[in-house]
């Protein structure tokens, strides 16, 4: 069969069809937002290509948790995605549950960004207002160092793919609050502003 390139709609159906958890769904929301927020600000050409990886970057979390990012590649070819889209998805478990490592920027911005939209958004529950609208990276830091605090987050990875893309931690802190800044509400963290 020949493979088309996906478009939004039809990355959102199959995420919703792998995903009924709304947390993840919600996730899946804010990682997309921020890659297409990073596509912007890096001057990308593929800029819907990046927002729908980041769509579908955990499409086998929720039915396969144990074969994460193994499965994504499975559902994936089924489904006749192209093999740009499956290696980006697998690459972000890169040293965590997969071996296929992020080759490309996007890849890399997937990698550094998945795990820091977890944290920016339990800091932004955290906040009086509960949104993400008035959330400043200093706050975001200060959560970082208390390593009790989203200890889900794997900070290192967050590092680690800082280093990849030889850009500072702060930067990479500050657009990815703007990214998701942009979708507060379908995310669920405009709070009371």
């Amino acid at each position: 069969m020949e493979q088309n390139t996906p478009t939004r709609e039809q990355a959102y159906d199959l995420l919703s069809k792998y995903n009924k958890n709304g947390s993840l769904i919600i996730h899946a929301l804010a990682v997309e937002a921020v890659m297409l927020h990073f596509a912007d600000i890096l001057g990308e050409l593929e800029k819907e290509k990046w927002g729908i990886i980041g769509l579908l970057h955990d499409i086998d979390y929720e039915m396969y948790p144990d074969q994460h990012c193994v499965k994504a590649r499975e559902i994936l070819l089924e489904h006749d995605w192209q093999e740009d889209y499956i290696h980006a998805v697998e690459s972000h478990g890169f040293g965590i549950c997969s071996d296929v490592e992020p080759m490309h920027r996007m890849e890399k911005i997937l990698f550094t960004i998945d795990e820091l939209t977890g944290l920016i958004a339990a800091t932004a529950m955290l906040r009086p207002s509960k949104s993400i609208l008035d959330l400043e990276p200093k706050s975001v830091k200060k959560k970082w160092k208390q390593k009790s605090f989203a200890a889900g987050v794997n900070r290192e990875v967050i590092e680690q793919g800082a280093r990849m893309l030889d850009m500072e931690l702060d930067y990479i802190i500050g657009e990815t609050i703007k990214g998701m800044q942009k979708v507060a509400e379908s995310i669920g963290l405009k709070g009371e502003l």
